[in-house]
């Protein structure tokens, strides 16, 4: 089969026909299949982008085969950093060398034979999208959901720009290996905050991946316990959040975040110069690296000391690297006996080590001990379990008003102004009179200018574009700035999946009511990566969307799927730098787009992937071959309506067999097992005619069937052979095939002939026969073996063998 000519027919015949075209009309039988969309930051899709979207786009073709109006729509990231970048190395404009990335990937997309709804697709760097991005930010301020403050940032000197913490790896900046910084700016928030008990609780109900929640849940980080206020020797009064305030009596030092304001206020002049060389040595770590339970934890002393308030005792108070101001109160107090990192910590620093908690039995263990126990030098909560200290302690800081219950949160509102170029500018106007002002909605969107000078300097590129900058206040009409920052790209992402079925609403980001017809996304496919910021992001914005009654759903994504990573030939993740990069176009131009699909799905498991091997192409073609020639062999012959006999009834059962198989595995992406019981059944059916000859109708359904479910595999080839038997519809209009559970019960059934435990041979009986049949039929399979010889004892064993004792 030429697979070049097929694939251009029928992807202009599908074209032609709008044969994916979603229809309204069909509204109530929807089912949302999306793919996280991509950024168009590379020229080409390499192998790994097709295991995304190929085998979710068989999925897709399943789901329409099963009965559904599939709405599968494809859009472009198209916002960010790497665009800006290449253009400061290169000169090519970010807008010029995003789109040309988006027509190649286009292009590329629509090879793979996919069943993308083009006439819905989004780019997010076009006015006519991020006009939108904009409202939504203008709805949170207004909502009391976006604000302004002075925050610490990572930023990187070489490329005088705030980084994101991923954009930090062991404390360099990824793109130029600078030694990060941590400096204060004003920025933009989300308060994701309002939402954490919500999105913790939400998780329950998703059909996710329970890593995925599990990592949701851990960056959440919700916990109970207590706050406790501790005053210096000069009066000076701070807060630490404890879960474990039963250990408060073994506290030998507390720490506070260098970031902390009491810092400066409380350090001595003798340690003056040590606490501020700690604290920029502090600034050059990101968060997530401060915060590594690998990394040795460091500290130094201010020279003040803090009040025990339960029993008066002084100590002293230090700043280290593994507090952050940003969490719960910027502030922990160190109990080394009880806490594996205060007992390094200590021992590190020579810091006092006091037992105030023993096992249950009353036992000494060894420390650190970290477990609940028993109360020891506490005072009069000597002898109460850890539970009954925690409430009754707590009690009596209440009471002298130095302490409270308190529920914790580790995550932190959402940071999302860059000082960047290429990103969708911030609706805010700055008026010396008026302060901040909102872009009247009207006046939106605030496009980002084209002419502006983007070579890192320190500072956000737009404020080089006075025309730009330069504005009249909505309010008072007098002279104004614009916000210079620009929307970080997650902002984009965070509702895109709202834009695409109403993508050309010039009017609004989408109609509420169609909407809440379309969503929530049925299945949602993409990296395990996003689990801690894309998708909690989205769950945040679509749970405050409908707190303003624009959504009537809490969840974007009611089940999600993380395809694996196809890695380069030598193992690791594929990239340029490293010239492991696996191009399908060669693979494609040998084989074809479908025996490359094929391959991906039968060779990797969706869920895991592995590295890269393209020596099983062959085989995957050599099947697809065997497929061919089974279609040519039926479909100009006669076939009888005769009863099925033996053989035909064996055929029947593995035909329905791997239809209730196969259709279990496309559900769960389980395509590689789908793929070997295809194989399996196509064995049978050779196995069959070449032993039996006959043209039964049932080896004509049989063909019939292989076409239909290898049609969300092998698209453009299941056409083509299902036009080969006669027919005129697409095969992407007709039913799945359907599993007849009646011939899963099968009326005969072969079972083992032993003699003395020994299977001497087999035979075939009814279902339903009785003991004395079933050893008469074993008998008799067995009869040259057998011979006289006298039988002791028969021992049946029902559906599995009879056993002759002799």
């Amino acid at each position: 089969m030429d697979f070049k000519t097929i694939e251009k027919k029928w992807q202009k015949r599908w074209a032609d026909s709008k044969l994916y075209s979603f229809n309204k009309d069909n509204i109530s039988k929807k089912h949302y299949v999306l793919e996280m969309f991509s950024y168009p930051s590379g020229a080409k899709l390499h192998a790994g982008h097709w295991f995304n979207y190929g085998p979710a786009d068989s999925y897709a073709r399943f789901m329409r085969m099963q009965g559904y109006e599939v709405f599968q729509p494809m859009g472009f990231d198209a916002f960010g950093l790497p665009a800006e970048n290449y253009a400061i190395k290169t000169g090519i404009h970010p807008e010029e060398s995003t789109l040309k990335n988006i027509e190649t990937m286009e292009k590329q997309l629509k090879a793979i034979g996919a069943t993308y709804d083009w006439d819905y697709e989004i780019k997010t760097c076009l006015p006519d999208y991020y006009k939108w991005t904009q409202w939504l930010f203008l709805q949170l301020y207004k909502h009391g959901l976006a604000y302004r403050k002075e925050a610490p940032v990572n930023w990187c000197p070489s490329c005088n720009t705030v980084l994101a913490n991923e954009q930090v790896k062991e404390g360099e900046c990824e793109r130029c290996h600078t030694p990060v910084i941590r400096k204060n700016l004003t920025q933009w928030f989300f308060k994701i905050t309002d939402y954490s008990e919500e999105l913790l609780s939400g998780l329950d109900k998703l059909d996710w991946p329970e890593k995925t929640k599990l990592m949701q849940k851990n960056w959440i980080g919700k916990s109970f316990g207590s706050e406790v206020d501790f005053e210096t020797q000069s009066g000076e009064k701070f807060t630490v959040f404890t879960t474990r305030v039963d250990t408060i009596y073994g506290v030998s030092y507390v720490v506070l975040a260098p970031e902390h304001p009491l810092v400066d206020k409380i350090t001595t002049p003798e340690q003056k110069k040590a606490v501020e060389d700690y604290k920029y040595e502090c600034s050059k770590a990101s968060e997530i690296d401060r915060l590594s339970t690998t990394r040795e934890k460091s500290g130094t002393f201010t020279g003040a000391y803090a009040i025990n308030p339960v029993n008066g005792k002084k100590v002293p108070i230090l700043i280290a690297d593994y507090v952050l101001a940003s969490y719960g109160t910027g502030a922990v107090m160190g109990v080394p006996a009880h806490d594996e990192r205060d007992f390094a910590f200590a021992t590190k620093y020579n810091l006092p080590i006091t037992r105030v908690i023993k096992g249950e039995k009353g036992q000494n263990d060894e420390l650190p001990f970290c477990d609940y126990g028993v109360l020891t030098a506490s005072d009069e909560f000597d002898g109460m379990s850890s539970k009954e200290a925690i409430k009754a302690i707590t009690a009596k800081l209440e009471k002298q008003s130095k302490g409270r219950l308190k529920t914790n949160y580790r995550l932190r509102d959402w940071l999302v102004s860059r000082q960047r170029y290429w990103g969708a500018p911030i609706p805010v106007i700055h008026c010396p009179h008026c302060g901040i002002v909102p872009v009247p909605e009207k006046d939106l969107p605030v496009t980002l200018p084209h002419d502006v000078d983007f070579t890192p300097d320190g500072k956000s590129p737009l404020l080089k574009c006075e025309k730009f900058m330069n504005v009249t206040c909505p309010v008072c009409g007098k002279p104004a700035r614009r916000d210079p920052d620009t929307l970080d790209t997650f902002v984009c992402s965070s509702w895109y999946y709202l834009r695409y079925p109403d993508n050309k609403n010039d009017k609004a980001p989408f109609d509420s009511e169609l909407i809440n017809k379309m969503l929530p996304v049925d299945k949602y496919i993409g990296g395990a990566e996003h689990a801690c910021m894309h998708l909690l992001y989205a769950r945040f914005i679509t749970k405050a969307l409908r707190d303003m009654r624009y959504l009537n759903f809490d969840e974007p994504f009611l089940s999600l799927v993380h395809q694996g990573t196809i890695l380069g030939p030598d193992g690791n993740k594929m990239s340029k730098s490293r010239g492991n990069v696996v191009s399908p176009d060669d693979c494609i131009q040998k084989y074809g787009s479908d025996v490359f699909r094929l391959y991906l799905m039968f060779c990797f498991s969706y869920t895991e992937g592995g590295p890269w091997n393209d020596s099983g192409l062959d085989g995957v073609q050599r099947f697809m071959d065997r497929v061919e020639r089974l279609v040519d062999s039926v479909k100009d012959k006669t076939f009888s309506d005769a009863p099925l006999g033996r053989d035909e009834k064996q055929l029947n059962y593995v035909r329905n067999f791997t239809i209730k198989s196969m259709t279990a595995d496309m559900k769960n992406f389980s395509f590689n097992t789908a793929v070997a019981r295809l194989m399996e059944f196509v064995n049978a059916i050779y196995t069959y005619f070449n032993k039996t000859q006959n043209h039964n109708k049932l080896l004509y359904d049989c063909v019939k069937d292989v076409v239909l479910l290898i049609a969300p595999l092998t698209p453009h080839f299941a056409e083509e052979l299902n036009e080969r038997m006669g027919s005129n519809t697409s095969v992407f209009k007709m039913r799945y095939p359907v599993c007849d559970e009646k011939a899963l019960v099968k009326d005969e059934v072969e079972i083992a002939v032993q003699i003395n435990s020994k299977i001497k041979g087999k035979a075939t009986v009814s279902t339903g026969a009785s003991d004395e049949e079933v050893a008469a039929a074993a008998k008799e399979a067995i009869s040259e073996t057998l011979g006289d010889t006298p039988i002791k004892k028969t021992i049946v064993i029902k559906g599995r063998l009879v056993n002759f004792i002799v």
